[in-house]
Parts: structure tokens; sequence; C-alpha cells
């Protein structure tokens, strides 16, 4: 069980408005971003095999990724009010 079942993610983009995502979505966000970014990985995340492992990875161990010059990624974990 991951520490944020419960959780939803602020989402920070270049050029786009803060977003709402499950851990779900930002799951597929990320690996959509890895399928596409590889050259600027943090090494530890080099080192994990498949997509999918490495975005579980990154979201329990960073809040940011670099995708490229002057563009940014940054999620953080927020409990909303049920």
């Amino acid at each position: 069980m991951s520490l944020y079942d419960e959780d939803t993610f602020v989402v920070l983009e270049t050029n786009q408005p803060e977003q709402f995502l499950t851990v779900a979505q930002l799951l597929e966000k990320l690996k959509a971003v890895l399928a596409q970014e590889h050259e600027d990985l943090p090494q530890d995340v080099q080192k994990i095999s498949g997509v999918e492992a490495q975005a579980k990875y990154l979201i329990d161990t960073y809040c940011e990724l670099d995708v490229g010059p002057g563009k940014f990624l940054q999620w953080y974990a927020v409990r909303l009010e049920k």
C-alpha cells in the first residue's frame, strides 16, 4: 500500500494552471513524461527498469522532475477535506 492512497496531488507544470490529480492520474502523467524524457533523469531513477516502476519511485521519493530547459513539473501531496 502506498503512503498516498487517500491523497490527492497538486501538480504544477509550465504554462498550465495547477491541477489536482489522484495518485493514479499522476502515475499516468509521469509515465507519459518518462516515455519521452530520459537524458536528465536522476541516477537512482535511471537504475530502475520500467517506466511504471520509475514513475512510482518518483511519486514516493521526489516532488519534481526536470522536463527540459525553462520547463518544470512539480507535485505535492495534499489532503482534501472530506
